[in-house]
């Protein structure tokens, strides 16, 4: 169907099918004055509209009338994606049965499969997995379905995709593995089982920092005592800084106290020469500067 301009057949139809009208939606395709796949200035066709607003008669309606279940807006999205991200799986199954293609993906490479474990929708996963959707699919920039649900914390949905044969150690383009981004976000939930799943605990994304490192910075305490059970490098990474230092710059004490207890070295130095002691002065982080001269006062004393 080529772009053109809408007619007030086209807006009316439209309406109806947003309002998810089924009976409005057959008078107007039965009048003949409208296609059923027309489009806004968007590339929006009634079936995505009605898809979108999980409006289940609506759908089976246009269907019924021919409508394209494979139609794109000008972003790439289709009926099924919306149906996907708004959690309809009565909606997804129809689509599927219709035609639509289970796999097809907007301009940055997203799925439905993705927009399902972004929004948390297990059934549709579930559902999707079972219909043919490829688990390993990734987007441009790299992310696979298990990262989108390791970032969002979807533990469920993160099994789901492992039973499946989901690949655990897959990278953006930056390199960042859904451990790193699980660390970064604080699921804990979701680090313990990626780890039980056998991924390198220092996966490092390409600036240098692993999950450990992103935890400290950020503070996430039980992230940390799960990534701890499994030996990470307590040294100087690839990015020049330890975990420890990036737990003295953000002045996190609950995060150095598990650090230290774990091995860390207090006097361990950066590359711009600092040690985590010096570093947590310079940016007046008190609490963590006076328990590390305590810990090195030790050190000496004991010597």
């Amino acid at each position: 169907m080529s772009m053109k301009k809408e007619s007030p057949w086209d807006v009316e139809l439209h309406l109806a099918a947003a309002r998810g009208d089924a009976k409005r939606l057959q008078v107007l395709l039965d009048s003949g004055r409208v296609h059923v796949d027309c489009k806004d200035k968007d590339g929006t066709t009634p079936l995505i509209l009605a898809a979108a607003g999980g409006h289940m008669e609506a759908v089976t309606e246009l269907l019924q009338q021919g409508a394209d279940p494979t139609s794109k807006r000008l972003t790439g999205t289709t009926a099924l994606f919306f149906a996907a991200q708004g959690g309809f799986m009565d909606i997804v199954a129809l689509l599927l049965e219709h035609g639509a293609a289970v796999d097809s993906c907007s301009m940055d490479g997203g799925t439905p499969l993705f927009v399902a474990c972004q929004c948390g929708h297990l059934d549709v996963v579930e559902g999707l997995l079972e219909r043919g959707a490829d688990v390993n699919a990734h987007m441009k920039d790299g992310a696979t379905a298990l990262f989108i649900a390791a970032q969002n914390g979807h533990l469920r949905i993160l099994e789901v995709l492992l039973e499946h044969g989901a690949k655990t150690d897959a990278t953006r383009t930056d390199g960042a593995t859904p451990l790193w981004i699980a660390a970064q976000m604080g699921h804990d939930h979701v680090v313990r089982r990626l780890l039980k799943a056998g991924v390198r605990v220092d996966a490092t994304r390409h600036d240098g920092a692993t999950p450990l490192f992103k935890a400290a910075h950020k503070g996430h305490t039980a992230v940390i005592g799960e990534l701890l059970k499994y030996r990470p490098s307590l040294g100087i990474l690839p990015n020049g800084e330890s975990a420890l230092h990036a737990a003295a710059l953000s002045g996190h004490m609950t995060v150095a106290r598990q650090l230290v207890g774990a091995g860390a070295d207090p006097l361990l130095v950066n590359q711009e020469g600092l040690t985590p002691l010096q570093l947590a002065l310079r940016h007046s982080q008190t609490q963590v500067a006076d328990y590390l001269k305590d810990k090195v006062r030790a050190r000496t004393a004991s010597r």
